[in-house]
């Protein structure tokens, strides 16, 4: 298992928004959480990388607890988030920007042994057709794949993606899910935040779907299928 969440609860001020929440992801796994707005999914993965810090609860790392932890010293394990804002550098190219993302991961003795511009460019074709424009140029699509392709420069073995398709057209949003596919495909952990049900169900290994803090689901695609009451009540479909 490479992250063991358990029964965490986070607050913001005196608002406690995660009530309990448990899940847990194997290597090389694409699990995706389901909900309407504000349940609390964004909180659930700002929790796991430090931005909420829990304040009560465990979540383990291969076997190491975060909790506890500050962000700087997550992302150094081996824990990247690609923020829903995306982030990108507006004014740098995307040569620059995936420069950016450049540090030694966990499990690498070297970058040369992870991931590198090339190997990115490889999964990647159309960043390296734009690789001189800069950031503020791409569509929102492209500025998604950077934002992703940034997070993978630091070779995480876990990335947390927050709302990847949010405003792109379907074909682009396509686009960006079969690329997270990808992602995983070469070993990357994902655990992706979403509200396509469509278009989650098509990529995803697991499910979890949250409502009111708390998870209410956790199973495969023929278990969310076969869940017809649980997908009227608790999403956007």
């Amino acid at each position: 298992m490479l992250i063991d969440v358990k029964k965490i609860h986070t607050y913001y001020g005196k608002s406690h928004i995660l009530h309990g929440v448990s899940m847990q992801l194997q290597k090389g796994e694409l699990a995706c959480l389901l909900g309407r707005n504000g349940v609390g999914k964004t909180t659930t993965l700002k929790s796991i990388m430090g931005l909420a810090p829990p304040a009560g609860g465990n979540i383990l790392f291969n076997g190491q607890e975060l909790v506890g932890k500050e962000p700087y010293e997550i992302a150094r394990l081996g824990v990247g988030i690609v923020p829903e804002e995306r982030r990108i550098f507006g004014s740098l190219s995307v040569h620059e920007n995936l420069l950016m993302g450049i540090k030694p991961g966990k499990t690498k003795s070297s970058i040369e042994e992870g991931w590198t511009v090339d190997k990115i460019y490889e999964l990647f074709p159309k960043l390296k057709e734009r690789q001189n424009n800069k950031g503020k140029h791409l569509s929102g699509g492209e500025q998604q794949m950077l934002t992703v392709a940034r997070t993978l420069m630091g070779n995480p073995e876990l990335i947390l993606v927050d709302e990847p398709t949010e405003g792109l057209a379907p074909l682009i949003a396509k686009d960006v899910l079969n690329t997270l596919s990808m992602v995983r495909d070469s070993g990357v952990t994902v655990l992706m935040v979403e509200q396509n049900f469509n278009a989650a169900i098509k990529i995803a290994d697991r499910f979890y779907i949250m409502s009111k803090g708390q998870i209410v689901f956790e199973g495969d695609e023929p278990a969310l299928m076969s869940a017809e009451d649980v997908r009227r009540n608790y999403l956007e479909v």
